[in-house]
């Protein structure tokens, strides 16, 4: 059975691809840069990509879809903005309710930073869940890490899930992958492409660890760099130079013990996308849409979750054959997401 889908500020196509591969078909993908269109296009041109502001987005048009998905944009609730929430213009939660509402989906899933997720904003998202329940909706949110979905990435994200109660039943979280994937695994034939001596080495004594959040930046900030000062001392460890984003991998000439730059191509297979995703436009740009992606690959373990739930089946997919315990449970509040590291969500009271 193919289920629909409507996806709101797509950005690169991290959690459109994702939702995708667990078997979703878009009936909207709405975004609103022209160069982040392009690049949806690009890849997928029987994809509806609407270029438009969400604000500007006729929802009754696509009444009664499986599921309505939105990465609203992120710097309101980031640790590394000025975290003004509701007071910043930027705040789309309000729209994406609106069309919710409009639109009637079965089920809903918002993903944002693990910001969101701190005490600070626990009366927005109490808010914001209690309006999704008067629409009629259970909900309930996790911070999920992307490394527990093979991404070799430190990646934390706020994702909550809205189903209507039939369908809530057999909501389960994804299942955690027991081995996580390496960068030196991830990105060896990537460094090795152009005759460079070291990259085996690389590979197995250096790069054997999980990669730091990469970070996109915006139009006004940042560049093809991997991050602020502490996440290149960290990339620093895995024997990467974060200072910038190479054209090419190193070549026979490069030392056998230096420190390679990430290309763009190596920059997105740590997010998760295959190979054969292409991003438009300039070296910036498209570093902007890689570094501020959803990792496909966790949006996929979400949208099999979600899915099993539509069709009303009590396990996730896909899963190593346990089963993950509790539905849906009302919210819990993660006092402090930026001591989160790896593995596991601890639990939090609930309120």
């Amino acid at each position: 059975m193919a289920f629909t889908t409507v996806e709101l500020c797509a950005g690169g196509g991290g959690q459109a691809l994702g939702l995708e591969m667990a078997g979703f078909h878009h009936t909207a993908v709405v975004e609103y840069e022209p160069l982040f269109c392009t690049t949806l296009r690009a890849n997928r041109p029987h994809w509806n990509v609407l270029e438009m502001d969400i604000r500007h987005f006729r929802a009754v048009d696509y009444k009664h879809v499986d599921l309505l998905a939105a990465g609203v944009p992120c710097p309101p609730f980031s640790i590394a903005g000025k975290q003004l929430g509701s007071n910043d213009e930027r705040d789309m939660f309000p729209t994406a309710l609106k069309i919710v509402e409009a639109v009637k989906p079965r089920a809903v899933m918002l993903e944002n930073v693990q910001g969101f997720a701190l005490g600070k904003f626990e009366s927005y998202r109490r808010n914001l869940m209690t309006k999704l329940q008067k629409l009629g909706y259970q909900t309930d949110w996790k911070v999920l890490q992307a490394s527990d979905f093979g991404v070799p990435q430190l990646r934390p994200r706020f994702i909550l899930v809205a189903l209507k109660p039939k369908d809530a039943e057999f909501f389960r979280w994804p299942t955690i992958q027991p081995k996580k994937v390496l960068v030196g695994d991830k990105l060896v034939d990537l460094m090795a492409e152009k005759g460079w001596l070291g990259a085996e080495n690389w590979s197995s004594e250096r790069a054997a660890g999980i990669a730091p959040t990469l970070v996109g930046g915006s139009k006004k900030h940042g560049g093809p760099d991997l991050g602020p000062t502490r996440a290149k001392a960290q990339w620093r460890e895995l024997g990467v130079d974060g200072l910038g984003i190479a054209n090419e991998a190193p070549g026979s000439e490069f030392p056998f013990d230096g420190y390679p730059r990430l290309t763009l191509r190596m920059a997105a297979r740590i997010q998760g996308f295959p190979d054969d995703w292409q991003f438009m436009g300039g070296k910036t740009a498209a570093y902007r849409q890689i570094g501020n992606a959803f990792p496909p690959l966790v949006a996929k373990a979400m949208g099999c979750a979600i899915r099993a739930a539509l069709e009303n089946k009590n396990i996730s997919y896909p899963s190593d054959g346990r089963l993950i315990q509790g539905g849906l449970l009302g919210s819990r509040l993660l006092d402090q997401p930026k001591k989160y590291k790896t593995v596991c969500l601890k639990k939090a009271p609930k309120h």
